[in-house]
């Protein structure tokens, strides 16, 4: 069998789930046939999709040492190091095989996705924009660039251009996803970002649906789970609590579009729950949708929505009878195959409906329920003699001008006083200078401003909470796993309830853990709010040590009584369907 014959076989394999014989009949024809680049390329990628990734690193470094000057072969080898997140040394080999060959389509298009994820934004921009030089129509490099772009907080030029790009290709899914998700942290009216989701139908074709069979629409019921965040991870803290208590009798297939490492502690708990464990990186959507039907799924509880990780064009057959969107995406997804979302009364109050295509399920008093990390340590007060400091963890990107604007007073009325930023995207320096420009033109001095980009462990991220005071939210886009963390640590934080679901988080989780008080209708009622604690350090002292309390009896981390109301509305989803099936039952 010569090299192309077994390429496109083993190609044939993976793509339709049979990804383990794939890799063994790369590995005997490598046996027989030393020294086959493209065969040991594949095999390198096929593993990496496998959660093989050091076995890839193996092959692929043999190979780059054997050919030297071989572009292709620095390219596979160091696609296998951003794989594992060596990122550093990715960079070097796309590097060097970009010296071997300056015009490498996939070396450029994988060294910007370097560039990113070592927190270099603007070099990731600089080589996307050479990608382009070669072909400004290049789809990946032009996803590629808009991602470098919203890593460096320039959200609006990165809306802008990926709206250029979509008047050329209006059915471009990925492209639409990424640029739906980035419209979350704008201030343009709902409605109008609404009517952008619904766009994302143009790319999906009338589907060949699932249909259900079962005349019985209260039998246990087999339930999936869509999701590339199966892992340490904010979406991870909100699914354990439905995936953990599932119903006697009923069936849980989790589909991860995430390859598995094996050494992530949550998705080990994750597989533990779990009836079948279904690795769906390696598969295309054909092949998703074909698992999907094979595990006679009833109901696809969809957690990713347009966030990296997401598959929802592997949804465009429909290859559930019911699929629910839920906790990842905080808006309408826009797909026409998705039949609810998973909402609560305070995120989408009556009416929401107008800005949504799925019909949405209502599950109160709260759509997310909240398990901490294990061992989280004890919440601790900032030193006496530390100035009141307010704090944000949450992704700059999130920081708008109109937030900067209500911080700005917050500051303003408490002399002295400062703010501690941590986000991932502070760590390049020109999107750290950036931000404090913004800030300053915004009215707040950079000079009372801290910032940390990342910690290296959980428990690090948590106790920084020690050196807040007061946590304020983002605004028109509200924190999530942040809010819930600094509570658990103890944490105030203010919020302003805003018009959308996005901007209405805060809202539902002050509500469901009794901290109305920390929740205003107005910017006006939000700074009086944070002025008015920064000044109260006995409050302050009193809720750092009343706080794991009353969230542990709240309805946020009740995960039994939640898992119930969201099974519950799964049943009435199903049987919602059901009964348009069999409508004379």
């Amino acid at each position: 069998m010569n090299n192309q014959r077994i390429i496109t076989k083993a190609l044939e394999d993976a793509r339709s789930g049979c990804i383990e014989q794939a890799i063994a009949s790369l590995r005997l024809f490598i046996r027989i046939n030393r020294r086959q680049q493209d065969v040991i390329s594949l095999l390198g990628m096929l593993l990496v999709q496998n959660g093989q990734a050091e076995q890839a690193v193996h092959h692929l470094a043999q190979a780059a040492a054997s050919e030297p000057n071989s572009a292709a072969a620095h390219n596979n080898l160091a696609n296998a190091l951003h794989s594992l997140q060596r990122n550093t040394e990715a960079a070097k080999h796309f590097e060097r095989a970009l010296a071997i060959d300056p015009n490498h389509r996939q070396a450029l298009l994988g060294l910007t996705g370097v560039r990113i994820a070592l927190n270099d934004a603007e070099g990731a921009i600089a080589i996307a924009d050479r990608g382009l030089m070669l072909n400004p129509h290049w789809p990946q490099m032009q996803m590629n660039r808009s991602a470098a772009l919203a890593s460096a907080d320039r959200i609006d030029e990165a809306i802008a251009s990926m709206m250029r790009v979509l008047k050329e290709r209006p059915n471009d899914q990925a492209l639409r996803g990424t640029m739906l998700y980035a419209l979350n942290s704008t201030s343009q009216p709902a409605a109008d970002i609404f009517a952008e989701h619904r766009k994302y139908a143009l790319g999906v074709a009338a589907p060949t649906a699932a249909v259900i069979t079962d005349e019985d629409p209260d039998r246990p019921l087999r339930i999936g789970v869509l999701s590339g965040d199966l892992r340490t991870h904010s979406v991870g803290y909100f699914a354990e609590a439905f995936m953990r208590n599932m119903p006697a009798g009923w069936t849980l297939v989790a589909f991860s579009t995430t390859a598995d490492r094996g050494n992530d502690a949550m998705t080990m708990r994750f597989r533990a729950m779990c009836n079948a464990w279904i690795d769906a990186s390696p598969l295309n959507d054909a092949a998703l949708d074909a698992a999907i039907r094979e595990h006679r799924i009833d109901v696809l509880v969809e957690l990713s929505g347009h966030t990296s990780g997401g598959r929802l064009t592997a949804l465009d057959r429909k290859p559930a009878p019911v699929i629910v969107s839920a906790i990842g995406y905080p808006n309408t997804t826009g797909h026409p195959c998705i039949d609810w979302r998973i909402v609560d009364s305070v995120t989408d109050p009556a009416g929401a409906e107008a800005l949504c295509t799925e019909r949405l399920a209502r599950i109160d008093p709260c759509f997310l329920c909240y398990t901490p990390p294990a061992n989280a340590p004890i919440p601790e007060m900032p030193p006496a003699e530390q100035p009141v400091t307010f704090g944000s963890f949450n992704l700059t990107s999130k920081i708008r001008d109109e937030t900067i604007a209500v911080w700005a007073r917050v500051l303003a009325a408490v002399p002295c006083s400062r703010l501690l930023l941590k986000s991932k995207s502070i760590a390049d320096p020109t999107t750290l200078g950036r931000l404090q420009a913004r800030m300053q033109a915004g009215g707040i001095d950079p000079s009372r401003i801290d910032s940390i980009a990342y910690t290296k462990t959980v428990d690090e991220h948590l106790r920084l909470y020690a050196r807040v005071h007061v946590a304020l939210d983002t605004m028109p886009y509200n924190g999530t796993t942040t809010t819930c963390e600094a509570l658990w640590m103890g944490v105030p934080v203010v919020c302003v309830e805003g018009d959308r679901h996005a901007a209405r988080v805060g809202a539902s989780l002050l509500r469901a853990t009794g901290c109305e008080h920390l929740l205003g209708s107005t910017a006006d009622e939000f700074v009086d709010i944070a002025v008015k604690l920064a000044h109260d350090r006995a409050q302050l002292t009193a809720l750092r040590s009343e706080s794991r309390a009353r969230l542990l009896a709240s309805p946020l981390m009740d995960s039994r009584r939640y898992a119930e109301r969201f099974h519950s509305a799964l049943r009435e989803c199903y049987r919602a369907q059901h009964a348009r099936t069999f409508p004379s039952r």
